[in-house]
């Protein structure tokens, strides 16, 4: 019997395509205007669902801009860097005001509205908004009073394990068992801002669901869409990723989230690669698809090709040579898919992507 958890009505488990989240976060641009035109965007692209980020910045940090308070060049978007975590978090947040007027606008969108906690106070305060479940970030992840506060509530707690090694993901599933909690997803995630393709190791995705029997996803911080579909592959029932409503080089979280037509593209190419989606459903991806950038389409339709029928040793070289004339990074997620999905390969993969990348 498969694991499975609910948020309001939906269901999540592998009966049904992944719950895709989009996580709005620092792009609300400090606009309550600009938020509302994204969460529009969401639901005009027929999206589940839509996250914020609750807190107040003077209950995450010091306002001290040195030494162990101050974020050093270690971030790719340089406008994380050289800046003190109160800075960063006072762009970030997500006013108090704003929650009402935003819940109310994602249920008038008929979407699922929640949000990231990180104290009592913002749990108290999500309370008064019917929030119907919860999110614990990597950070707040062993923050087990907290999270037993949230077990309180009895609704639903997703909770992302990017800081956490083996055996502190070992603890915190403890944790959830010892409190006889049922209804919760972890996800894997790397806490790297936008991560790099080589350093998100999906396999981890699988082995989760095997060791803890529990309802796994994934939440990405990659540039683009091939890790966050690929993870479907891994067995993702929950799929995180940071929305906005336009390139937007100023919003801090710009580098790794998707576009409405990204995000168009992630919902059903992700239905149609894990087997539920129907022919037309899979044709109307690809035609999406390739009015954006007609090669990602054919790396697409190939790796559905590939999937769907267990490929043929040609359908797959084909298929990684689209990905590798795409971007470079993205081939280790493909090549990992295929060892998952193509049971009748039997290939050595980081051979085949030598001789690839040399012809």
């Amino acid at each position: 019997m498969s694991a499975k958890f609910k948020i309001l009505k939906r269901e999540v488990s592998d009966k049904y395509k992944p719950l895709v989240v989009l996580e709005i976060s620092a792009n609300h641009g400090n606009s309550l205007n600009k938020t509302i035109k994204t969460i529009d965007a969401a639901s005009k692209i027929g999206a589940e669902c839509v996250k914020f980020q609750t807190f107040n910045v003077d209950d995450m940090t010091l306002n001290i801009p040195k030494k162990e308070f101050l974020i050093k060049k270690k971030f790719s978007n340089n406008r994380w860097n050289s800046r003190s975590l109160y800075n960063l978090y006072s762009e970030a947040q997500f006013p108090y005001e704003w929650h009402q007027e935003v819940f109310n606008r994602v249920r008038e969108k008929k979407m699922i509205c929640f949000s990231s906690v990180f104290d009592e106070k913002s749990l108290e305060f999500l309370e008064k908004l019917n929030c119907p479940a919860y999110k614990i970030a990597s950070l707040e992840s062993l923050h087990f009073s907290l999270i037993a506060k949230v077990f309180e509530t009895k609704k639903p707690v997703i909770i992302s394990t990017g800081t956490l090694t083996i055996n502190e993901i070992g603890s915190l599933v403890k944790f959830i068992k010892k409190n006889n909690y049922k209804n919760y997803s972890i996800l894997h995630c790397v806490s790297e801002y936008p991560a790099n393709n080589k350093n998100i190791n999906l396999k981890m995705i699988d082995y989760l669901r095997k060791k803890y029997k529990c309802v796994v996803g994934f939440s990405d911080h990659t540039r683009g869409l091939g890790a966050a579909i690929s993870s479907v592959a891994f067995g993702a029932n929950v799929i995180e990723k940071h929305f906005k409503l336009k390139e937007d080089k100023k919003n801090l979280d710009n580098d790794f989230s998707i576009t409405p037509k990204e995000a168009e593209i992630h919902r059903k190419l992700g239905t149609s690669l894990m087997g539920l989606g129907k022919l037309e459903e899979a044709v109307s991806s690809f035609n999406l698809a390739l009015s954006i950038e007609p090669n990602l389409a054919s790396a697409f339709y190939g790796l559905g090709m590939t999937l769907g029928k267990q490929g043929k040793l040609e359908d797959t070289i084909m298929t990684y040579k689209h990905v590798l004339a795409i971007e470079p990074d993205h081939v280790d997620c493909f090549i990992n898919l295929s060892q998952i999905k193509s049971q009748l390969l039997d290939l050595n993969f980081k051979t085949l992507d030598l001789d690839i990348i040399k012809n």
